[in-house]
This record gives structure tokens, sequence and C-alpha cells, in this order.
């Protein structure tokens, strides 16, 4: 994965807050601007399409297994992504996952709110991503 670089954050963030949503299955329903600058990808490339087709090979899978069973659970959940542009290139968010709840308190999607990861978050991340990539081969 080290052909893949990363992108300039100057590039990808400003003062806007990076959101998407999902259903239940994890499919895109909703994207704003910032989430599309940030991917590479139109909004008409990502509705319709699973969330992980921006997931970066170099995530560990057991990271969004948790991921999944916290926010099926009704919870937050709050983490470190690193993610895979439309480019190439990658970026890491600050991600915070949130259930969408209906009137009767069923869960009927997810709502994500990201922003710039801090270097020393990613740091830490990538070192414990690569052990636990390394447990899952």
């Amino acid at each position: 994965m080290n052909n893949i670089t990363p992108i300039d954050e100057e590039y990808i963030f400003d003062s806007s807050v990076i959101i998407s949503q999902t259903d239940l299955q994890g499919i895109i329903t909703y994207t704003n601007r910032a989430f599309c600058k940030v991917s590479g990808y139109d909004n008409s490339e990502l509705v319709g399409q699973p969330h992980n087709m921006i997931r970066h090979p170099d995530m560990p899978k057991v990271v969004f297994e948790k991921m999944w069973s916290t926010i099926q659970s009704g919870q937050a959940w709050n983490g470190l992504i690193k993610n895979l542009r439309k480019d190439g290139h990658y970026y890491w968010l600050d991600t915070e996952i949130l259930p969408v709840k209906n009137h009767n308190n069923t869960i009927t999607g997810y709502i994500a709110a990201y922003k710039s990861a801090s270097h020393k978050d990613i740091q830490e991340s990538e070192e414990n991503y690569k052990k636990m990539l390394q447990l899952e081969n």
C-alpha cells in the first residue's frame, strides 16, 4: 500500500463539516459537498453505493466489526478511519457515527460526522492497525 500517497490536508479540510448518511445495510443515502470534496467522488457516484467503497485496504476488519456492533446496538461510535480517495490518495478522519431513529425509537439508518484527525492520533492508529492486520493474516 506504500504506492498510495496521502492527500494534502490543506486541500481537503476547510471549515466545512463532513457528513454522510447510510441505510441499515451501509448503503450511502446522503453525502454533503464537503464529503464529496474530501473523497474525490461526485454525489451521484456515492449515493446508492456501499460506504465501504472508500475503505482503505490498510483498515483492519475488526475495527468495522466493532463499529457495526456498537451502532446496531443503538450507541454512538467514534474512531479514526483511513479512507481511499477516488484518485488513489488516502486521508484520515476522526469519525463519529450515530444511529438515526424514528418516532418509535427504531434505528432507520446511520449518520456520520467527520473532522480531520490529529497527527498524533493518526500515528497511534497506524501502529495499532498494523498490529491488528498482522493478526488477521
